[in-house]
């Protein structure tokens, strides 16, 4: 029986507050900011609560809010005062140790099991509460629940979408590096929880999730033939796409999950083919001479993005999916590739590759504005966050005697300023990455 990925329903009330007066927004754009500094309280329980849930729940939002590097949280042996749930704080004495927000939270047993957990949000300059919510889960989705109060707390306090409670596809090396399994794995955004969704026999590669969650679209070379395949996450069930002919790899899902663009090989040309899911109509983009891959859509599903050598190197393009119209966008040193659209639909990122040396970057839609967030000896797949600030990739090492590879899951912010490894588990390496919608 396949485990099923989501462990139950989260239940949110919300309870409406009015914006401070004082508005306290932190700019998530620009580099270099000061960061907001938060005092986090512990969570305040009853006696059906044990002290570790509860511990865990601060601990799981600390880490997620630090890590974004727009928050520093305040040691806790520095506050004033522990403020019960429902009791006013004394303002002055957090202002005292130079705290923008103060968060206060509670979590209780109810009657039928479940837990809740409410918590407000101060700013502490105005005297005013700026957030209060109350969430509802099953012991086994307190975790969960951690990561929407981190996503409360940081949509309010940044005014863009959270991106705590989602999850992180990616193909899971093992193995030496001559002969290395490939199996295809899921787990939470900060690394936790990860378990397998293929087994060890069967070669897997560019898994992405539909935008509903419910699916992943994958290649897989079953009978060491390279199709494309999709997994239901509630059921396990795999099924091929479709019979296209050929070899097919490179799938991504339209915005709206009715398509799949992907890229066939027919005649000794690569090109990028559309397929509708429910008619079965397979309709073919990009024709000539040349090899075209790794197609991202628009948020809009209006408009692709992919890479092409039609110009003579590899390069990225971008097609009116309505008009066929094509253009080049980048014209920069080097080869580009793997384009990704963010949710948003302001930036491109991309790998570039150019004097021997890997980058991950993003650029407008227009090729414009382009920025390098990271380089290295070799990195790959940038895939978006919710939100449209953080992006996962990977970037494999190689080690002092030049034959060993360690593979390792990153993230990075648009700023480029804030950086860090995804842990995975020991003899586990992580490439070809895909951050998830936000859970449903």
């Amino acid at each position: 029986m396949f485990k099923k990925i989501f462990c139950g329903i989260v239940l949110l009330c919300f309870a409406f507050v009015a914006p401070a007066r004082s508005e306290l927004r932190v700019d998530i754009v620009a580099g270099d900011v000061a960061p907001k500094s938060i005092a986090l309280q512990n969570v305040e329980v009853n006696k059906g609560v044990a002290k570790s849930d509860a511990d865990m729940v601060r601990t799981v939002v600390e880490n997620d809010l630090k890590s974004t590097g727009l928050f520093r949280m305040i040691n806790r042996d520095a506050y004033p005062q522990f403020v019960k749930f429902n009791d006013m704080p004394d303002f002055n004495l957090w202002r005292a140790i130079r705290a923008d927000v103060l968060v206060q939270s509670k979590m209780t047993k109810q009657k039928n099991n479940m837990y809740k957990l409410e918590f407000y949000v101060w700013d502490v300059s105005s005297k005013e509460q700026i957030e209060a919510q109350s969430l509802m889960a099953s012991k086994k989705s307190i975790r969960r629940m951690a990561h929407l109060m981190a996503d409360a707390i940081y949509e309010r306090l940044t005014g863009e979408v959270g991106y705590f409670d989602t999850q992180i596809v990616f193909i899971a090396e093992t193995g030496d590096v001559s002969n290395r399994t490939k199996r295809m794995a899921i787990m939470d955004q900060d690394g936790f929880g990860m378990r397998y969704l293929s087994d060890k026999n069967t070669f897997v590669m560019s898994p992405r999730f539909s935008p509903n969650m419910r699916t992943i679209v994958f290649l897989s070379y079953r009978d060491d033939t390279p199709m494309i395949w999709t997994l239901d996450l509630d059921t396990g069930a795999q099924r091929r796409l479709g019979e296209f002919g050929g070899m097919n790899f490179a799938p991504r899902f339209s915005p709206d999950g009715s398509r799949v663009a992907m890229s066939l090989v027919r005649g000794g040309d690569t090109h990028i083919f559309e397929y509708n899911i429910e008619s079965g109509e397979l309709r073919q983009l990009t024709f000539g001479h040349s090899l075209n891959t790794s197609p991202s859509y628009s948020p809009d599903g209006s408009k692709i993005a992919f890479n092409s050598d039609k110009s003579g190197s590899q390069q990225i393009h971008v097609m009116d999916l309505s008009t066929g119209a094509e253009e080049r966008i980048t014209f920069g040193a080097g080869r580009y590739a793997t384009p990704a659209w963010s949710p948003d639909g302001q930036f491109i990122a991309f790998t570039k590759i150019a004097d021997d040396t890997f980058y991950i970057g993003i650029m407008g839609p227009d090729g414009k504005r382009e920025k390098i967030l990271a380089g290295g000896w070799y990195m790959e797949a940038p895939s978006w966050a919710p939100g449209s600030r953080r992006l996962v990739y990977y970037e494999t090492e190689k080690s002092d005697d030049g034959i060993d590879r360690m593979s390792h899951l990153r993230s990075v912010d648009i700023t480029g300023q804030n950086m860090y490894d995804i842990e995975l588990p020991d003899g586990v390496n992580g490439v070809e990455p895909t951050w998830s919608p936000k859970l449903q």
